[in-house]
């Protein structure tokens, strides 16, 4: 791009310099000074090109090791996060279980010894109230009675 600048440029100087408009002229004094505004501009433009280029190399190459630095960084955080998440887990779940709340899609965990209650049992969500277990014993009677209705229809 710098390079067709200075070609226009030097173009334009050659061609004022045809026009034989005298050397002492107004115009060619003011046809001059313009022409080397121009030369000056396409240096300072063919100067901020290289230096952007540089500039760029450079930005490449701390993002390249920004990146290797999160890597090593994050590798060693998301093990620990791991290993805290699945301790956390087995833990809080040894002695129960857990569901999803359809309403909410909050876990629910639910802990096993509340199941050897004989009366009627229901968990509810902590977060939005919706009932998410019910066990009042009666499917147990229907799963019972199922296979003497099963008998009857055939």
């Amino acid at each position: 791009m710098t390079e067709d600048l200075k070609a226009r440029v030097s173009y334009l100087r050659g061609f004022t310099e045809g026009l034989d408009l005298g050397e002492e002229s107004k115009e060619q004094k003011v046809l001059q000074r313009v022409i080397d505004l121009l030369e000056d501009m396409t240096d300072e433009i063919e100067q901020l090109s290289v230096d952007y280029e540089d500039l760029f190399e450079y930005t490449e190459a701390i993002d390249d090791d920004l990146t290797e630095l999160e890597d090593d960084f994050y590798e060693e955080d998301d093990d620990e996060d791991d290993d805290y998440y699945e301790d956390d887990i087995l833990e809080e779940f040894a002695d129960g279980f857990s569901m999803e709340c359809p309403n909410c899609r909050e876990i629910v965990v639910v802990d096993e010894s509340i199941l050897d209650h004989d009366d009627a049992i229901e968990v509810t969500c902590p977060g939005c109230g919706e009932v998410v277990l019910v066990d009042d014993e009666e499917w147990d009677m229907d799963i019972e009675e199922l296979p003497e209705e099963i008998d009857k229809e055939e």
